[in-house]
């Protein structure tokens, strides 16, 4: 992740993490089931400092706003990724003191963190997010640590709220969007990672405003962009409730019929 003596090493070792994810959704109960950090400083204090990822979005519900032991139900949609691969992601960025960067997919807001460290000035970080309750959250608990990013509620897929050096995406994409290069100033550099394939694509903006780059050995996966609450609910989940229900429609106009196998259904 970072060791002594490397550019990273400071921005780790003086980020505390623990503040920024106080709590945090665990599997249980047949779902998932919020975790209170403050309730138990010895699990809150490994969790937050182990190489893990803590999910904190579950469909739309916040593990902050989670109920003692409600189970919820559904896919995570945010979560506080794991250092080393937050580290890992910036390092392609190449960030130097600087410059300016757009933090894509805000999360619990330790990535911007670790920016506004390496960067030397907490206003060359703009850190965004799609969901106005982890930007809100985020700015509150970054503040109570001594920074202040400039915090954005977007989607990071539209136009992007200035122009950058460097742009660090924790959140995956199906393609680079094109208003990506139209914010990325002359010979910036972006890092991404592609949908569903776990590859982790970095670019460097070429003279005739398009990017030229490669992928890297490091492999990584993060939860794709959205632009609702939660993510749709998968085709195939439609198309088997679409079917059964147009079945038991056809079952009962048409008795017997082959939409109900010749009463093998019990209805007729």
């Amino acid at each position: 992740m970072a060791y002594p003596g490397s550019d990273w090493w400071e921005p780790v070792r003086e980020t505390p993490r623990h503040v920024l994810v106080e709590r945090w959704f665990a599997p249980g109960g047949g779902g998932w089931l919020a975790v209170d950090g403050p309730a138990d400083e010895e699990v809150w204090a490994e969790a937050a400092y182990a190489n893990r990822t803590l999910v904190t979005r579950v469909g739309a519900t916040h593990a902050d706003r989670a109920a003692p032991e409600q189970v919820v139900t559904g896919h995570p949609t945010s979560s506080s990724t794991e250092p080393g691969l937050v580290v890992t992601m910036l390092r392609h960025g190449r960030l130097t003191p600087g410059l300016r960067l757009l933090d894509l997919a805000t999360g619990s807001g330790y990535s911007g963190a670790l920016a506004c460290h390496r960067l030397g000035d907490d206003r060359l970080v703009t850190t965004l997010d799609v969901d106005p309750y982890l930007t809100r959250a985020a700015a509150e608990r970054l503040d109570r640590i001594g920074r202040h990013p400039v915090v954005v509620t977007a989607d990071g897929t539209g136009e992007l709220p200035g122009t950058f050096d460097r742009i660090v995406s924790m959140v995956s994409v199906p393609r680079i969007p094109a208003t990506w290069l139209s914010a990325l100033a002359p010979r910036g550099r972006l890092v991404t990672t592609v949908t569903g394939t776990g590859l982790i694509i970095t670019a460097d903006k070429t003279e005739d405003g398009g990017a030229r780059g490669r992928v890297e050995w490091d492999r990584a996966a993060f939860m794709a962009t959205r632009t609702g609450t939660t993510y749709p609910s998968p085709l195939n989940e439609l198309f088997v409730s679409t079917a059964r229900t147009t079945a038991r429609r056809a079952c009962r106009h048409s008795p017997c019929s082959t939409s109900c196998r010749r009463g093998r259904c019990g209805r007729c």
